[in-house]
């Protein structure tokens, strides 16, 4: 890359470093020398004090100035040169310096020292630092062609004193030392860019794994995965980058679904467009015989084709007939309507079951005696459930209905209840003709009719069992129908509101209606 983060980190760096080195290099270039005599400022002005200290009014402590004390080491390692006079100007104490021996050194420093005190060598001399005992100065020796720093003054019992370094010294070691940190300075740089380059792939791989598992991810590969690892901020981007990854699969996966979803929707709608269709058949077909008899039979009436009253209560119980179901059926759509569209509320009482099966079993009985059937009821004396009594009524009178109208053989009808846990589940049972399986399924649907000439000699219209699926469903509880070898059996279920199980007279009457009704492998 050309503008990688690596290339832009080494450049900063190292350009930081040089920045760095080159100011340490001017600095000592123009600042080291100054620093280096305000240090041996310092250093006079110690051993001014340990002269000050050791030269007395009785003279000089020859054994402090020849043994090896910290004068002898200050003196000796600072290349410093020493005279002290007395106020005839006769020596008390020397030392050699670095340009001649103790004799030599001690005349040329006896002699400026003289013309100090006196005033008279003035010339050359650059003052740095001036006390009332002494003065800081550097001068210029014009005849040894070389430059001192020197401190010269009196000390405490009337003694002239001057010392001096060298100010080559000074330079040289000025000079050695720049040339020391320009070395180092090289080095280092050196030294660094290794270090840069090494430092700055280590911190940019990650990031190049994270830009390659983007790019991956861009292209919906989410089994790419940050292996890097590692604590700091790089590491918990990369774990983000994971998670974010799982995330992705999983929202991909989950718009995948409902994509499916939605195909499914829209062939559902497809199929609802062509249920609608079917719908607005059945309805016209159901209703195209009643109408076309009540026409006729009217026609009938009103030419006067029979003028006997027999005749004409026929052709009218005929037609009183035929409204009648055309009547039911439009309620029985319109109670559907209700409940497929959730228009009709439910009122969810506790109330008793048992009753309610009675009393419809005595609402029907004349009905029952008319089809030569016997209905028999199997369970507790008292159950209560959960459920709109109302609608619960409404599927019950539908399976009673149905069995009445399907009952062959031995023509018996048996309604059941039994405790299933939290479940009651009330079942109606009639002998007669399984249901073909193949149908089984379809019977719920709308205008469903698995014999239709035979459903049209009782008058049914397919809706009943529609009805209770959808009120079994608005009440989240569970229907279904079972085929027996002498019968089929309806049942649906509702919320158990007696909390307990079956007792053993319960469980004994339920082992009995098995045993009377065998069921079907």
């Amino acid at each position: 890359m050309k503008r990688s983060i690596a290339k832009q980190m080494t450049v900063i760096f190292i350009g930081l470093i040089a920045i760095a080195l080159l100011a340490n290099l001017l600095i000592n270039a123009f600042f080291l020398e100054n620093y280096y005599v305000m240090k041996q400022e310092k250093t006079l002005v110690s051993v001014y004090t340990l002269v000050d200290k050791h030269i007395t009014q009785a003279g000089a402590d020859e054994s402090y100035f020849t043994s090896d004390s910290d004068f002898v080491e200050l003196c000796s390692s600072n290349n410093i040169a020493l005279v002290v006079l007395n106020s005839n100007y006769e020596p008390v104490l020397g030392t050699d310096d670095a340009n001649g021996g103790r004799d030599g050194s001690i005349v040329a420093m006896k002699t400026r020292l003289w013309g100090y005190t006196a005033g008279y060598d003035n010339e050359d001399i650059t003052v740095l630092t001036k006390t009332s005992n002494y003065t800081i100065q550097k001068k210029e020796d014009r005849m040894m062609q070389m430059d001192y720093l020197e401190i010269w003054g009196t000390l405490t019992y009337g003694d002239y004193f001057l010392m001096r370094i060298p100010m080559e010294g000074i330079r040289t070691s000025a000079r050695i030392s720049s040339e020391f940190i320009m070395y180092i300075s090289i080095f280092v740089i050196l030294l660094s860019m290794i270090f840069i380059i090494w430092i700055s792939r280590k911190i940019t791989r990650p990031l190049m794994e994270l830009t390659e598992l983007s790019k991956r991810m861009s292209d919906l590969d989410f089994d790419a995965k940050y292996t890097s690892g590692g604590e700091n901020e790089i590491g918990q981007l990369g774990m983000h980058f994971n998670k974010m990854s799982e995330a992705l699969e999983e929202t991909i996966s989950q718009l995948k679904t409902a994509n499916n979803e939605l195909q499914k929707d829209i062939e559902k709608k497809a199929q609802v467009d062509e249920m609608r269709k079917e719908f607005l058949s059945n309805v016209s077909h159901e209703l195209k015989t009643p109408l076309a008899l009540i026409q006729g039979y009217s026609e009938g009436l009103k030419e006067c084709i029979n003028d006997d009253a027999e005749s004409r209560d026929f052709y009218c119980d005929v037609i009183m007939d035929e409204a009648g179901k055309m009547n039911q059926m439009v309620q029985k759509l319109l109670t559907l309507n209700q409940l497929e569209f959730g228009n009709d509320q439910l009122e969810m009482d506790r109330f008793d079951i048992v009753q309610l099966i009675q009393g419809k079993i005595m609402s029907t009985h004349i009905l029952a005696q008319q089809k030569e059937t016997q209905i028999f009821y199997d369970g507790s004396d008292c159950q209560h459930v959960w459920g709109d009594e109302f609608k619960v009524e409404e599927v019950l009178t539908n399976y009673l209905s149905n069995a009445l109208n399907h009952v062959e053989g031995e023509r018996k009808i048996e309604i059941r209840t039994s405790v299933q846990g939290k479940k009651v589940r009330i079942s109606v049972f009639n002998t007669g003709q399984p249901i073909p399986e193949a149908d089984l399924e379809q019977i719920w649907v709308k205008f469903y009719k698995v014999d239709k000439a035979r459903t049209r000699e009782y008058g049914g219209s397919g809706v009943g069992l529609s009805i209770v699926k959808a009120i079994m469903d608005s009440m989240h509880q569970a229907y279904g129908v079972k085929n027996f070898d002498n019968g089929v059996e309806f049942w649906f279920e509702l919320e158990n509101a007696n909390g307990e199980q079956l007792n053993d007279t319960e469980r004994g009457n339920t082992k009995q209606a098995e045993t009377e009704i065998p069921q079907s492998e």
